[in-house]
Formats: C-alpha cells, sequence, structure tokens
C-alpha cells in the first residue's frame, strides 16, 4: 500500500533512509582484548585503551573484519579490499578518548541491497550505500542520583558494523520489512545477535518529506538510537507528519538531531545535526590501511551458511511449501532449523501447519522463543506421525499437543497413558453407528429422502459418542454403506 499524506497544499510523500548499528559478535572488542560480552558489572569488561588512558594503541581484531565481510555477502554488496580507519571527534562523557575510530571515506563493505517483501507480496529494492566498521561508546546513566551521571565503559570499543541504506524507503511498514530482513541476516550469518531491546542493533532514522511529484530531497531530520521495530515504524509516521504540518503552515525547520519518546507518541529535538565538518575526520595515525586478498575473501564466501533467501526458495522447490509459508518459516533462524528438524522425512505442509499454527499459538501465549520450546522438533514430527498412521486424529492431536507443551512429554507416552488411540476397529464403530441410527429413525428416514446433508450430523454424532477416538474416514465409509441397506 502506497503511504501518502494528504495536506491543505496537496499530497506528500516521505523519503527515509536507515542507519542501522549491530554490534558484531567476538569474544573481544576490536581493537583491545578485553571481553565484548554483554553484561557484567560496570566498568568490568574495560582495557585501559577502552578508557583512554595514554599511550595504548589499538590492535584491529580479525574476527571483527571477517564479520562484516560476511554481513556484506549477506547484503548483496561489493567487498573492499583496501578500507582506511578514520577518528571521528567529538566530546561526550562516554567518549573517554575524545573521538571514534571509524571509517568515512573507505569503507570495508561497499554499495549493495536488500529485497523486501510486503504485505501484499510486492519487492521493494532498498539500496545500501555501505557498511563500515567502527568502535561503540560507552553507556551515560543519568538517573542512578540527582545531581551526577555515571559512566559504564563495558560497551566502549565493542565492535559495530554500521550499516547505511540509500533513502529508498517509501513508508514505516517497508522500513519496518528492512529491519526485520536485516536482523533476520545477521542472525543467520551469526554476525550480530540483533536484541534490540539489549541496544546490541540499534537504528537512526533520517526522515524527510517531499510533494508527490518532486524529485529533490527537502531538509531531513536524524532520529537517534530507536531499539525496536514498532518504535521505528511510529517515529517514521510521527515525524513525517510533523514535518508536513510545518511545511502546510508555512513554517521551516532546521536539520536537526531527534529523539523519539514512544509514551508521549512524539519526536523531541536534541540538538542541532552535525556534518562531516563538525567532526574535524582525518585518518587514524595508529592504524595502517587495511588490505585483504581476494583470496581471504574467497574463503569467507565460501563458508557461508544457507542465507532465509536461498533457504526459503529450497523450501518451495524441494518440500513443495508455499511462497508464504516459506517466507514465514524462514523469517528467523532459529524456527527455520526447528522446521527442518522437524519436518525430515515427513509431508512438510503438515509440519509447517502445526508450527505456524499450534505451535506459534503457544509460543506466543506463554511468551516463549522457539528454541526453547517445550514441545521439540522431533517430538512435534513424531505427533505428525502418529496421525499420519492413523493411531489418532487431528482432533486429539490437538489435546495431546497441549499435554506435550505442559509436560515435554513424548506423544505416543501420552496417547497410551491417557488411552487415546484412535478407534480402527470396524466391528466396534458399526455396533455405534448401529446405535446412533436407531437412535434417531426421524433422521435416517429424511436422509434417504435426499437431505444428504444430515450424513455430516450423523458423523459428528459418532465422533461425539467415541470421545473423538473413530477414525473419521472409516466412519464415513461404513456409515454410507449402513445407509444404503
Amino acid at each position: 500500500m502506497t503511504y501518502r499524506i494528504e495536506g491543505k497544499t496537496g499530497t506528500w510523500e516521505l523519503v527515509c533512509g536507515l542507519e542501522v548499528h549491530c554490534e558484531i559478535i567476538s569474544n573481544s572488542k576490536v581493537f583491545s582484548g578485553a571481553s565484548a560480552e554483554f553484561g557484567g558489572e560496570p566498568n568490568d569488561h574495560v582495557a585501559f585503551l577502552d578508557a583512554g588512558f595514554p599511550g595504548q594503541l589499538p590492535v584491529l581484531n580479525e574476527k571483527c573484519v571477517e564479520q562484516c565481510i560476511k554481513t556484506g555477502f549477506g547484503l548483496n554488496a561489493k567487498i573492499n579490499k583496501h578500507s582506511v580507519f578514520d577518528r571521528k571527534n567529538y566530546f561526550y562523557g562516554d567518549l573517554p578518548t575524545g573521538y571514534q575510530i571509524t571509517q568515512l571515506f573507505y569503507p570495508i563493505v561497499g554499495e549493495g541491497y536488500l529485497d523486501v517483501t510486503n504485505e501484499d507480496g510486492g519487492i521493494s529494492r532498498i539500496g545500501i550505500e555501505r557498511l563500515h566498521l567502527e568502535q561503540d561508546a560507552g553507556k551515560s546513566i543519568h538517573d542512578m542520583h540527582p545531581t551526577r551521571s555515571y559512566l559504564d565503559f563495558n560497551r566502549a570499543g565493542v565492535g559495530l558494523m554500521e550499516i547505511v541504506s540509500k533513502p529508498d524507503v517509501r513508508s514505516p511498514e517497508e522500513a519496518g520489512d528492512y529491519l526485520r530482513k536485516l536482523r533476520s541476516i545477521v542472525r543467520y550469518l551469526g554476525t550480530c545477535d540483533g536484541n534490540m531491546d539489549e541496544g546490541s542493533m540499534r537504528c537512526d532514522i533520517n526522515v524527510s518529506v517531499r510533494k508527490v511529484g518532486e524529485t529533490e530531497f527537502r531538509h531531513r531530520v536524524e532520529i537517534k538510537n530507536v531499539n525496536s521495530v514498532k518504535f521505528v515504524m511510529q517515529a517514521i509516521d510521527l515525524e513525517a507528519h510533523r514535518q508536513v504540518e510545518l511545511y502546510e503552515a508555512g513554517q521551516t525547520f532546521p536539520q536537526e538531531t531527534r529523539l523519539f519518546d514512544p509514551e508521549n507518541m512524539e519526536t523531541r529535538s536534541m540538538r542541532s545535526k552535525e556534518n562531516a565538518l563538525d567532526y574535524r575526520y582525518f585518518p587514524d595515525p595508529d592504524l595502517p590501511p587495511l588490505d585483504i586478498t581476494d583470496e581471504y575473501i574467497e574463503n569467507i564466501r565460501k563458508n557461508l551458511p544457507e542465507l532465509p533467501e536461498v533457504k526459503k526458495a529450497r523450501f518451495m522447490d524441494e518440500l513443495g511449501l508455499s511462497e508464504y509459508d516459506a517466507r514465514i518459516l524462514v523469517s528467523d533462524r532459529e524456527t527455520a532449523l526447528y522446521f527442518e528438524t522437524a519436518a525430515k522425512g515427513r509431508d512438510a505442509k503438515k509440519v509447517a501447519n502445526w508450527v505456524m499454527g499450534d505451535l506459534f499459538a503457544a509460543l506466543n501465549r506463554e511468551y516463549i522463543a522457539i528454541e526453547n520450546s517445550p514441545v521439540s522438533p522431533e517430538n512435534l514430527g513424531a505427533l505428525v506421525d502418529l496421525i499420519t498412521d492413523g493411531t489418532i486424529s487431528g482432533k486429539i492431536a490437538k489435546e495431546v499437543f497441549e499435554i506435550m507443551f505442559e509436560t515435554k512429554k513424548d506423544p505416543a507416552a501420552i496417547v497410551e497413558e491417557k488411552g487415546l488411540k484412535q478407534v480402527s476397529d470396524t466391528g466396534a464403530i458399526e455396533k455405534m453407528i448401529d446405535e446412533i441410527l436407531a437412535a434417531n429413525p426421524d433422521k435416517v428416514a429424511e436422509i434417504k429422502a435426499g437431505k444428504d446433508k444430515l450424513k455430516g450430523w450423523f458423523v459428528g454424532q459418532i465422533m461425539k459418542a467415541s470421545q473423538g477416538k473413530v477414525n473419521p474416514a472409516l466412519a464415513n465409509q461404513l456409515l454410507e454403506q449402513k445407509l444404503k441397506n
């Protein structure tokens, strides 16, 4: 659906780009040997370099370089064999050195793109401007003391991939689709855990608007450090409407940095927007240019895991899943792994229905991640087997699933304990049918007079009498035979 804002002077469109900061999964920080692990006591994971002590020299962590290149392949991007580290100079309490080591002019990864699927099934291509490697700042804490701020440098120096999109996003929904796709890719690659609530994936949003038909860009506003997909979408919509209202009122506004307040549902001014000159960028004198070989790049490419789009195509081609089912199942690495394990050697569509239906519903109800599911993929597959071989009916299977979810037990053991095996004994079913037909002679007469829809009612009575244990296909067959006599 096209995103438009109707104003008094015309129709406006959104022009938006995203800068996503992804903390790199590595044991140590990007330029020091301190632990990059999340959490810990304040200032527990800090080397002298991270704290800005004089005389300390940075040493580049090769793992961080490898993770950037892997992500570059996931973004369909150019890997640059020559890149340079620069110093971005600014002064803030959580940046003890007074500068951030980053890459401005020669990033490690160049232009690429991501294709995102919209709700209506359409494809939008979002261009990637660059991915550069840099170090994170520390954390300022302002709510622990009425007059003082506290500083935690555990995060200072952790490796970051900053992934900058082109201004190709045209709706809040498209921004959400892009972020979910990007998060899925870095998780598949194992380069970032994508946990926005822990701050390991953060988003800066550049928002501007223009009249439909215009080709030039107007003033843009940057919204800093938004930490959920939902908030990103809300912030974009609010800021776009704010800008349109100002333009419609004949007012101008500065190119500035703003913050998103989800409680009051507004964006608030933070500071005027800096440009590159304000930061006084220059090449870092302590770090030589990074030059990598074709062989090094190719070795990383050869060892890439299967990415979501490739997996999706395989699920469709080899397993016969629909585009929708495959897209849902590959959107998350853990979900795809669970499904593949459960579906091995089985009817993939039946397993997909259980994963996306009963399993998703139960997990969402209890706020449980699929990797922590009480129902293992092996047990879910075994449940499908019990339906397929006629041991239990689909209705009974739902009852067994709920018990599995509560107890983590094997489905076959539950069926045995509860006496839930499907009744397939012809004699027992015939006796049940005879009793029901004898108790309802008027309805039997109606069926013989041509009212075939009543057959469904009789099947329902049979299932009710057997507490859902009768094989429905066999019950239908025997009922037909009895009615013909």
